[in-house]
């Protein structure tokens, strides 16, 4: 009986758990977003078969899974792919047999049908595919280099789908463990250390690797072809990390030894960088790889680190703007090991935590290594830069809601990268530089190898800080409402005391039809004079509409700055008879105080309370400077004036000669070729002279200075090469611009033939800025059509077009050039580009019926076009700003 009864008590038991598995099966729809919860990524083992000479590559995923509840299907990414054959195991290694269907092409959404209801539990998912090697620079992708072909990733954003089925979102993260089969003669290598070799049939072998830490799918990387490995310097042990850590370069075939000066700097980057996070490099090695070809600047992949290869190819006739651009990139890629990697954000709102906090630490970074670069100045240029966006409508929050894919694409932009950047900098002030450090600290040992939020952060902040929900409040302000603060200052003397009142609103720019009533919670703080002494600074944290502040020994005639060390994210306007006793002192500010200042006659200009007069008279000021960024300040809108209100000869004459008296005489000092031992500032500030005073304000002397060097760097030599390296490194792309638009035909074709033959990268981008220059008609359609040629890298087109557009022909050209050829320019460039396309097309339009026509020739194509429909909106906007501005300015104001 007692057995009988123990058998129907199980029996019944188990009909129940079947009943609640089948009734617990999801009923639902293909996912466009975020994939369901109820099926989890464990692990992943990835077989690739890959053949550089091949057009194809196949491949082997196998995916430990958990299902959380009983299903008879599972949602997944996948797209362009070929799945052949679907299996599961269970447990017990029961096989089962399952169908992969496309679901949403589109957005790459897939589904795995069991074929039966399966109970909640781990199974392994093995699917067999083959792929396309992508065209867009893309998942698994092809380039040549020499006439050379390699293999190269790119997961970053969503494309990890087109190299391999699985869940291609940041917040699953588990370990990976690739193979690769190749052919002999090629090499391979990925994120971690090669743990074992395979001779195989047929001249192949399969190479082995060990498995990864946890890592988001857009983190998984390889590359295929006949790469030159070059040891680097080991990276020593250190308090942080027990062993030594192998450094390696990897470039194409004959490059090997420009990759040394990469190698050689890396070392000190990861040491700074485990100091400051107190965490030592948490993987097996550190590859860096110049990429033939490549959609962005460089990638952060753990182990494998891609980067454009102009960043990594160097040697003594590099461009000084490549040398120091190596080591920026270095430092921020490399700190996103640690931000981005050790800790990633869970889902795409919060990229600003990989992108702006790199941007922070890589200027902390070349600030301790390499403090001649100045990588303070850049960071409050990039805050300056920022602020133009972000005074757009249309602009994006820092912690942007995503609602498709499009959103993802458009979200690698300057208020991810360079406004958030500003907001930590801001923070790290207003709570203190080693109070944030352990802010810092607490938050990636807490989140490591995991998943981590903006809260999570602000809350690792604010409890070492020990500051209250004011604070909180205060920094998510900034997070999750877009727009710039505008502080509007007035000092007055009340009471014996000097008392500045400030009152906040968003800075709009004449012509904009936003709302200005907006409130932040704002750490400002005020250098000011005093009687004796030096000046003292001021702090308060502003976020009511209006606020006031004491300035303890300030007198009624006090001087100050409302931006103390432009360590503020915001701009400001002073009352009039403040701004001009803050004028007249310039000279005693910090030179950071000083761009700040720039900005503010910059950002008065673009709403109106500045004209061109005011202008004209900041910038003979600014142009004194011994810094090279204060300056050039206000170089964009000396560019603007001469673009948009010159109307006569005699305003053309009026802003010619002031750039002439403002800045040949320090060019002409600076001389146009490379002084022994001279300052990378220095051939930095030869280089943006140069190319303003040639191609922008036009002067006959400059121009004829370099077209020198052109005939000579046109000239073949013994091995019927040009003789590019005759002319300055520094000023190449302006030496071709202005030999091109002199010479016409004869040079155009020289550099067209010169494309085909020269490898070297910084070279190709002068080749093809020049080529975009020419003026000529029939020159300047045969340089826009490169963009269409396999001679021009994909990633290239961009230079040539837009260098078209700005030193060239113009934007009518551009425009009526790319109404014919807008298909093959997204064939080529990709769907996921279009985002950037109206802006690259149609940049710097300044009138409503350049609004009007982008609008109407775009908004058929944002269905096909990710991300085109923020891009338009900020294209348009700004060109109906530009309107207004240009509308508002009387000409005559030039020649006051």
């Amino acid at each position: 009986m007692c057995t009988t009864r123990r058998f129907t008590l199980a029996a019944l038991a188990l009909s129940i758990s079947s009943f609640n598995a089948a009734a617990a099966t999801p009923d639902d729809v293909a996912p466009l977003g975020k994939l369901p919860r109820w099926a989890q990524p464990l692990a992943y083992h990835l077989d690739f078969r890959v053949d550089p000479q091949q057009s194809a590559y196949t491949g082997s995923a196998a995916i430990d899974i958990e299902l959380k509840q009983a299903a008879d299907h599972l949602w997944l990414h996948g797209q362009d792919l070929k799945v052949s054959k679907v299996t599961l195991s269970d447990s017990a290694k029961k096989i089962h047999a399952a169908q992969y269907k496309v679901a949403a092409q589109k957005e790459g959404v897939a589904t795995v049908e069991f074929g039966k209801t399966l109970p909640a539990g781990r199974y392994r998912m093995t699917l067999e595919y083959s792929a396309p090697f992508n065209e867009q620079l893309e998942g698994v992708y092809k380039v040549s280099n020499q006439g050379v072909p390699y293999v190269i990733t790119q997961m970053e954003a969503i494309s990890a789908r087109y190299a391999f089925p699985g869940f291609d979102e940041p917040s699953f993260k588990t370990p990976f463990t690739l193979s690769l089969t190749v052919p002999e003669n090629q090499v391979a290598v990925a994120n971690t250390q090669q743990i074992s070799e395979q001779k195989l049939d047929n001249g192949w072998h399969k190479l082995s690797f060990a498995a990864t830490k946890p890592l988001p799918t857009y983190l998984v990387a390889f590359a295929v072809g006949p790469w030159d490995v070059v040891d680097g310097p080991q990276i020593p042990a250190t308090q942080w990390r027990a062993q030594a850590t192998p450094l390696r370069g990897i470039a194409p075939h004959g490059e090997g030894p420009r990759i040394k000066p990469a190698l050689a700097q890396t070392p000190a980057i990861i040491t700074a960088l485990e100091d400051y996070f107190g965490f030592g490099y948490p993987f097996d090695k550190v590859d860096l790889l110049a990429a033939p070809d490549f959609a962005a600047g460089a990638m952060e992949n753990p182990g494998l680190v891609t980067f454009r290869d102009y960043l990594m190819l160097l040697d003594a006739n590099s461009p000084a703007h490549n040398v120091r651009s190596s080591f920026n990139v270095a430092a921020h890629e490399l700190a996103h090991q640690w931000f981005g990697d050790t800790v990633t954000m869970p889902w795409w709102d919060d990229l600003w935590l990989n992108e702006a906090f790199a941007t922070w630490m890589q200027a902390k970074i070349t600030q301790q290594l390499h403090p001649e670069y100045r990588a303070d100045l850049a960071l409050i240029g990039g805050a300056n830069s920022a602020m133009q966006s972000d005074s757009l409508v249309s602009v994006r929050k820092i912690r942007q809601p995503i609602t498709g894919n499009g959103d993802i694409e458009t979200a690698f932009d300057g208020i991810t990268y360079e406004k958030g950047a500003a907001v930590l900098n801001m923070f790290e002030r207003y709570l203190g530089a080693d109070t944030f450090r352990q802010g810092v600290r607490a938050y990636v040992k807490q989140h490591q190898f995991s998943s981590a939020t903006a809260d999570d952060l602000v809350a690792a902040l604010a409890k070492a800080s020990g500051k209250d929900q004011r604070f909180a409040k205060a920094m998510q302000s900034f997070l999750d409402q877009p727009g710039v603060p505008l502080i509007d200052t007035a000092l007055h003397w009340e009471n014996g005391k000097a008392v500045l009142h400030m009152k906040q609103q968003r800075y709009l720019p004449l012509g904009s039809a936003g709302n200005a009533n907006t409130l932040w919670g704002i750490p400002v703080c005020v250098r000011y004079s005093i009687a004796n002494g030096a000046p003292k600074t001021q702090c308060d944290l502003l976020d009511q509409a209006q606020g006031t502040m004491v300035l303890p020994d300030a007198t009624a005639s006090s001087w100050y700055m409302p931006n103390a060390d432009a360590a503020g994210y915001y701009r400001f306007d002073m009352a009039h008879d403040d701004l001009a006793r803050l004028t007249g002192n310039l000279a005693q500010l910090p030179d950071t105080e000083q761009l700040a200042y720039a900005d503010a006659i910059n950002a008065g200009f673009g709403h109106g309370d500045l004209d061109a007069a005011a202008v004209l008279a900041a910038a003979p000021v600014l142009a004194q400077s011994s810094t090279r960024e204060v300056a050039t300040a206000l170089l964009p809108t000396l560019k603007w004036l001469s673009k948009y209100e010159v109307r006569n000869e005699a305003q053309h004459n009026r802003l010619t000669e002031l750039a002439r008296k403002m800045y040949l005489p320090r060019l002409q000092q600076l001389g146009y070729q490379r002084r022994v031992n001279e300052s990378q500032d220095d051939a930095l500030l030869r280089a943006t002279l140069a190319q303003f005073l040639a191609l922008d304000v036009k002067l006959p002397e400059v121009r004829q200075a370099l077209l020198l060097q052109g005939d000579k760097a046109l000239e073949k030599n013994a091995n019927g090469q040009l003789d590019l390296v005759a002319a300055n490194p520094d000023l190449l792309r302006a030496v071709l611009s202005v030999t091109a638009q002199e010479q016409g035909t004869p040079a155009i074709d020289v550099l067209i033939k010169a494309l085909g033959n020269t490898n070297e990268p910084a070279q190709r981008m002068a080749i093809l800025s020049g080529l975009g220059a020419v003026t000529a008609s029939a020159g300047a359609e045969r340089a826009r059509n490169l963009a269409l040629d396999p001679r021009v890298k994909v990633g290239e087109m961009s230079t040539v077009l837009r260098a078209s557009r700005e030193d060239g022909e113009g934007r009518e050209a551009m425009w009526k050039w790319f109404k014919l050829n807008h298909e093959q320019v997204i064939k080529r460039s990709g769907e996921a580009s279009g985002g950037r396309l109206p802006d690259l097309i149609a940049g710097d339009s300044c009138s409503q019926s350049e609004a009007e026509r982008l609008g109407a020739f775009f908004q058929p194509l944002l269905g096909q076009l990710p991300g085109a429909e923020r891009g338009l909106a900020q294209t348009r906007e700004k060109t109906l700003l530009c309107t207004a501005l240009r509308e508002k300015q009387d000409p005559a104001a030039i020649l006051r």
